[in-house]
C-alpha cells in the first residue's frame, strides 16, 4: 500500500497495482487485503466487564476489548436486561 513514484511524469500516484491472478482462477481471492478508509464508525462492545472503579484517580478498569484509539473516548452504558 505504498505511494508510486511522485515525479518523472507518474500518473499512478495512489493506485493498488495488479490485484488478482490472470485466467485462472481469474477473479480476486476473498479477503485479499485492499486499501480502505476504517475506524470513522461508532461501535459498541457487548459483555465487558468493570473490574474496577478508583474514583480518586478517575479511573474504571475493564476487562475485555475496548474499541477505540489510545487516549479516545469511551461511553459505557448498562445493558438491558429482557
Amino acid at each position: 500500500f505504498s505511494r508510486c513514484p511522485k515525479t518523472h511524469g507518474s500518473q499512478s500516484e495512489r493506485r493498488s497495482g495488479a490485484i488478482g491472478a490472470s485466467a485462472l482462477p481469474g477473479r480476486v481471492w476473498p479477503g485479499k487485503k485492499m486499501a480502505g478508509h476504517s475506524g470513522v464508525r461508532r461501535v459498541t462492545v457487548k459483555n465487558l466487564k468493570i473490574v474496577d472503579i478508583i474514583p480518586e484517580e478517575n479511573l474504571l478498569v475493564v476487562k475485555g476489548a475496548v474499541p477505540g484509539p489510545n487516549g479516545g473516548f469511551v461511553e459505557v452504558l448498562q445493558s438491558s436486561i429482557g
